[in-house]
């Protein structure tokens, strides 16, 4: 789908969507429990696809309203009976590989084209060193990817720069190994947030992980355990709010409040702290889960640093196209591992609108201007799409095309952002 945007002000009340990476393990915690009931989860392609890969390993999984109710494999996954398809969704891909560790079989696991450019190796090496047999079929730490089950437990290092995604895999299913596992973790952990999470969940569902104290960048991982979480409700996703949030403190008499936004360890919350940074008018009403943003108060450059927090790169990037001074967006080079290299993606569709940008290895600069109405690519990755659309609220007279990739994480974006009054028009792409 192509969309047009006009020159758009917002204002209103909506609620954050539930967040994603919560969605994606409370799916995967629940369907190697017993039973469980999840309360209001985001179902969108990425958390689809982690549905289908838990049925595929024997979990049943029912929709009734907004809740999930999950008969779960109880520790012990089944060998799937065809190839497991992660779609688009790396964190799906990742999660299963190692769920695929704890069958007695062979599981196979690919994605569509994007997600088959996307490297798998430190996930791949530890896995072999834990007494799996895991390897890509084309030979270059990419899906396709082959899996034989046999996790034992082992002290093995694993390298943290690429995707926090690795280590959270392990964390899930290394606590159901045969024996203890010592995970270190060399490098700068990227997305540590993401991990926080991760572990966030795996207690609620009755498992321990210890840190190590001997150096404070591992984890040790006692084996036979059991997951045994029941209820969970999903809270609101600071990612997604973000695009909306962004969007309200670029433009003069908008007004926007997002629900369902309470604390949690989710490291996109970051977003609020960036915007008081950069001087927007924001409130947050922690206890009632409510942020509030009101337009019209000059933006100014920060210098931000990506390390923790990768998906927040494409909406900062837009904030600084129109903040006084240049920002400097920075430690930001495991944002090229995507679902699309996005720094490369920012530096190309940006200065479309007028931005001027400079791309390097890890970084981008940007100098904040008067944006211009333009065609741009969305490169089929959400985030790239819905930043875009901040922009073109602000240039006016944008197209941005593969809009329908917002239903990864959002699926609602352009219906939400509609209901507050941004001026907004579909067409299908030829």
């Amino acid at each position: 789908m192509r969309v047009s945007i006009s020159k758009s002000s917002i204002k209103g009340e909506v609620f954050a969507p539930p967040s994603k990476s919560y969605t994606h393990r409370a799916i995967t915690l629940a369907a190697l429990s017993k039973e469980a009931v999840i309360h209001r989860p985001l179902l969108s392609a990425d958390t689809l696809a982690t549905i289908h890969a838990s049925r595929m390993f024997g979990a049943s999984i029912d929709q009734k309203g907004d809740d999930l109710f999950i008969q779960g494999v109880n520790g012990k996954p089944r060998v799937p009976d065809d190839v497991i398809d992660a779609a688009n969704s790396g964190t799906t891909l990742r999660f299963m590989m190692a769920i695929a560790a704890l069958t007695d079989g062979i599981t196979v696991l690919t994605g569509d084209a994007s997600l088959r450019t996307r490297p798998n190796g430190p996930l791949l090496e530890v896995l072999n060193r834990l007494g799996v047999k895991a390897f890509s079929t084309r030979g270059n730490d990419k899906a396709p990817i082959v899996v034989k089950g046999g996790l034992g437990g082992a002290i093995v290092t694993i390298d943290g720069s690429i995707s926090s995604q690795f280590i959270s895999a392990l964390l899930i299913a290394c606590p159901l190994a045969q024996n203890s596992t010592t995970l270190s973790i060399v490098g700068e952990l990227k997305s540590k947030p993401y991990v926080d999470v991760t572990l966030e969940m795996v207690e609620l569902a009755g498992v321990k992980i210890h840190t190590d104290d001997n150096n404070g960048t591992g984890f040790i991982i006692p084996g036979k355990q059991k997951y045994n979480l029941k209820e969970y409700t999903i809270p609101g996703d600071f990612s997604s709010a973000s695009y909306l949030l962004a969007s309200a403190a670029m433009i003069e008499g908008s007004e926007v409040t997002v629900k369902n936004l309470f604390p949690s360890k989710q490291g996109d919350l970051v977003i609020i702290e960036t915007l008081e940074r950069m001087g927007a008018d924001i409130t947050w009403d922690r206890k009632a889960g409510k942020v509030t943003v009101r337009g019209g108060k000059p933006l100014k450059a920060i210098t931000f640093d990506a390390g923790a927090t990768p998906d927040l790169v494409p909406t900062v990037a837009v904030l600084a196209s129109v903040a006084e001074g240049t920002s400097r967006i920075e430690n930001a080079e495991h944002v090229r591992y995507k679902e699309t290299d996005r720094l490369r993606a920012l530096a190309i569709e940006l200065p479309k609108l007028g931005v001027r940008l400079k791309e390097a290895k890890d970084s981008l600069t940007i100098t904040g201007g008067e944006l211009k109405g333009a065609a741009v690519h969305g490169w089929d990755d959400h985030r790239i799409v819905m930043a875009l659309a901040m922009a073109g609220m602000v240039a006016g007279n944008t197209t941005i095309d593969t809009t329908e990739s917002v239903s990864i994480s959002y699926p609602d974006f352009f219906k939400d952002l509609s209901n507050l009054g941004a001026k907004i028009e579909e067409t299908s792409e030829e």
